[in-house]
């Protein structure tokens, strides 16, 4: 009877998820040609996907998620998915290069989606980008709950004024990353001191940053570069993102399992540099730690010993290894300056050569992996084209090898026929011999001859 139990409950179980997963993919549409003339009246998140994309069927679940969160919160924005290869004409208007390809589109808008493809994340971007290019800040209260809701947002304090349309050509082009505000002078929280109006801020590490034309350069720039924390948790995704900043990325390579004194101590001097010395390298440097050494290690071909730091350029793939071990935050700030001023050598880049050995590298690292992962696919992916290869070498080299035997059969069987010829020639001779033993006459000799020889 327990055993009916368990089966009973099993079997609601999986009803139950069967019906989660049926009322996710009700809130996500499936679109087709239709949707190009029916969309500007709405805004919409959609998925351009490809079926045979492996990529996009593991982001399959997560979307139906978004759609039956934005459908349950009353978002205003519609979710939907699109088969890109079946209509392909429409994604190429809304240039979709690769899949899966996340778009929001409102009007004759469309932003490009290039976050971490988590539920949160997506529905965060579908706020942000939904609602106004920037939002104002009515009262002070509004300016603090901005403060504890975002880790990063800027905000524009002032009247009218040439800053502020450089301001809102910035936010059009980079709302996709981070919030845009605008309040006044007098709901600007007490600690906020401005020099002069007006003024674009950066809030983020528990403190806000003031623009300097002067110092920062092109406000969009430096808005690009700010809207990352000074300290951050890397991933392969994120220092992708990073190298459009142009900054250099300090990251301590660790095992956050492990937690030895020489892992923490690391992660902390990092930290520390960050916090510490931002004033004096914010506007080159980024900082941050990173779980494992997978993804350095592609980057670098080699192997790090963990845990250590390593200096890269993500724009053109240069890296600065320590030449010596760091003790203290003194002897990061040393190295740091060191590389500020020339005096340590970078390595890898992205010349013809390194390209190369990239190439060598992730051919060699994808096949290794495959072997990995699947021993008998590896097999049949690189070794059935191997094995065809060899049989059209060795069909070759038979054929070379057939033609030179029957060369030689041709020599050998001309001189047997030379040899014959010489053997009927010499049976010829004997057969014209008398049967006696004694010789023939030469020609032209008669019988005097003969017999004058006999009388000597």
């Amino acid at each position: 009877m327990a055993a009916g139990m368990r089966g009973a409950a099993l079997r609601l179980c999986a009803a139950v998820l069967l019906l989660d997963v049926a009322l996710c993919k009700g809130f996500v549409e499936d679109l087709d040609e239709s949707f190009k003339d029916n969309r500007k009246d709405d805004i919409w998140l959609v998925d351009f996907y490809a079926p045979w994309c492996g990529h996009c069927k593991k982001l399959e679940p997560i979307w139906n998620e978004v759609g039956l969160e934005m459908k349950s919160i009353g978002s205003p924005v519609k979710v939907g998915k699109m088969d890109a290869t079946s209509y392909s004409s429409i994604a190429s208007e809304f240039g979709v290069r690769g899949y899966p390809t996340i778009k929001l589109l409102k009007g004759d808008l469309a932003y490009n989606y290039r976050g971490p493809r988590t539920k949160d994340d997506i529905i965060e971007f579908a706020h942000r980008v939904s609602g106004a290019l920037i939002r104002p800040l009515p009262s002070q209260q509004m300016f603090e709950h901005m403060q504890k809701r975002h880790r990063v947002f800027f905000v524009y304090i002032g009247g009218e004024s040439p800053l502020k349309e450089k301001y809102i050509d910035a936010a059009s082009e980079l709302i996709v990353y981070t919030y845009f505000f605008s309040a006044s002078e007098e709901v600007c929280p007490e600690h906020i001191t401005l020099k002069e109006l007006p003024a674009v801020l950066v809030f983020k590490d528990g403190a806000y940053f003031v623009y300097d034309e002067y110092e920062d350069g092109d406000l969009s720039s430096w808005i690009n570069r700010e809207r990352f924390q000074n300290y951050l948790t890397m991933d392969g995704f994120l220092l992708y993102e990073l190298g459009d900043t142009g900054k250099l990325v300090a990251v301590a390579v660790i095992d956050e399992k492990n937690v030895s004194v020489e892992h923490t101590r690391l992660k902390s001097i990092i930290q520390e540099v960050a916090r510490d010395y931002r004033d004096q390298f914010h506007r080159d440097f980024q900082f941050g730690h990173m779980d494992g050494s997978d993804y350095i290690n592609t980057l670098l071909m080699d192997e790090l010993n963990v845990p250590t730091v390593v200096v890269l350029n993500t724009s053109n793939q240069q890296y600065f290894l320590l030449d010596r071990q760091i003790q203290s935050t003194e002897d990061m700030v040393q190295f740091i300056n060191r590389i500020l001023d020339g005096t340590v050598q970078a390595q890898g880049g992205d010349s013809i050569l390194q390209r190369l050995k990239r190439m060598i590298f992730d051919a060699k690292s994808t096949i290794v992996s495959v072997f990995k992962s699947s021993p008998v696919m590896g097999c049949f992916l690189f070794g059935l084209p191997l094995g065809v290869i060899s049989i059209m070498c060795y069909g070759i080299y038979t054929a070379d090898t057939d033609g030179g035997h029957l060369e030689e059969r041709y020599e050998v069987s001309r001189s047997e026929l030379e040899s014959q010829e010489a053997d009927e020639e010499e049976e010829s001779a004997a057969e014209q011999e008398p049967r006696g033993g004694r010789p023939l006459l030469p020609a032209g000799q008669g019988p005097k001859d003969v017999l004058e020889k006999k009388t000597d």
